[in-house]
């Protein structure tokens, strides 16, 4: 039996506890049951769908982390309750967390870390093959190691050590979009598809290769605003992908493979861009069979700005009109050997995964099949059908 997921204040809270502008998203019980934007206060958990029924549509105001805390309506509980009924084990009487994110499209950008970036060449190179993959791995680091942080994409240096590699019949997709001018952005899961905090995660059936991404997460409005960040499980089916790059939506983006929360910190006099840029993303995966897998992403070895990221999103070519949450790559890609030597790592079922950061709190989540993951049946249909009977209440 799977163990349970619990949720509290001291395991999800970011280190100054609720002093940040902190956004969330709840599912409200009841005769007019749905999701609505909340604010987590030291007060309480407050309701704010007076100021928008919405997160994308908060998003779109202007002086948002002034607006949320004039703004406090209902008070719906406080966050200790609000957080004890949002793990594994939640009652349809009381309100539980969802992902912050509702209407805006959740994009992702691969291979901005040099390490991960070998990575991707690897798994490409073993065709999926976990087991071919320490050997290539030596051969890789060998010809062009993976200290790869100096070179800036798109730069003078990085052209020439594409026609080096090139020569040497070692170049790849994975290279092109890592050191190459133009970032790879991919659209992770669809709009209000994404699970949040203490709900399961899930990994194709198939998959006999995969693992957790630890992200930062940039809540970016149609303006292209950066408002503030959250932490986000890019979850990854390696063998999938590395089989061919064609099956990146079959790696990437199945029933419960986006993972994001525990809520929105905005930027304000406590958190910038700055902090972002200089983040440490803590993983930790605990398993029933005892093993546990501890692994950190950090942003100040990213090869591209978050910024430019964002640009290379949302420009001339690319508008958002509701908004999108971008996840930003990560430096974590395990090699730790769980099972059989030279196998690397992997999930099992009942993994408990928890990504951490010092201010923006933790997310937790338990790995299942996607299969066996409750229908994801809340679709933008349902979505416009709750907001309007509401509404009309």
């Amino acid at each position: 039996m799977a163990r349970p997921l619990i949720l509290t204040p001291e395991n999800t809270l970011p280190e100054d506890g609720l002093a940040g502008t902190l956004l969330a998203r709840v599912w409200l019980p009841g005769e007019l049951a749905g999701p609505v934007p909340v604010l987590l206060h030291e007060d309480g958990v407050f309701d704010l769908s007076l100021l928008s029924p919405t997160l994308a549509g908060l998003c779109e105001l202007e002086d948002l982390a002034v607006r949320v805390h004039d703004s406090r309506a209902q008070r719906l509980c406080s966050v200790a309750e609000l957080l004890a009924n949002s793990g594994s084990e939640r009652s349809a009487t009381r309100p539980s967390l969802l992902a912050p994110a509702d209407l805006q499209v959740i994009k992702a950008a691969g291979v901005t870390f040099a390490a991960s970036m070998v990575e991707r060449v690897i798994e490409e190179r073993a065709g999926g093959d976990p087991q071919r993959a320490e050997e290539i791995r030596v051969q890789v680091r060998e010809l062009i190691g993976d200290n790869l942080r100096s070179i800036v994409p798109g730069s003078e240096n990085a052209q020439r050590l594409k026609q080096l590699l090139q020569e040497q019949g070692l170049w790849s997709q994975y290279l092109e979009v890592g050191i190459g001018p133009d970032a790879e952005v991919f659209t992770k899961a669809p709009v209000l598809a994404a699970v949040g905090s203490g709900m399961d995660i899930g990994i194709h059936p198939g998959s006999a290769w995969n693992n957790p991404e630890p992200e930062v997460v940039l809540v970016v409005n149609s303006r292209g605003q950066v408002l503030g960040a959250t932490l986000g499980n890019d979850v990854n089916l390696r063998d999938f992908e590395g089989r061919s790059a064609l099956l990146l939506s079959k790696a990437k983006d199945n029933n419960g493979s986006c993972a994001i929360g525990p809520f929105i910190r905005l930027f304000d006099q406590s958190f910038s861009i700055d902090d972002v840029r200089n983040a440490e993303v803590d993983l930790r995966v605990e398993g029933d069979d005892g093993f546990v897998l501890k692994g950190r992403s950090s942003m100040n070895q990213i090869s591209r700005d978050p910024l430019d990221i964002v640009g290379q999103t949302l420009n001339a070519n690319h508008q958002y009109p509701d908004g999108f949450l971008l996840y930003l790559g990560t430096l974590f890609a395990p090699t730790e050997d769980r099972d059989q030597p030279g196998n690397g790592f992997t999930h099992k079922l009942g993994d408990l995964v928890s990504i951490s950061s010092r201010q923006l709190g933790a997310l937790h989540n338990r790995v299942q099949h996607s299969s066996a993951l409750a229908p994801w049946t809340f679709g933008l249909l349902a979505f416009i059908d709750n907001l309007t009977r509401r509404q009309r209440a």
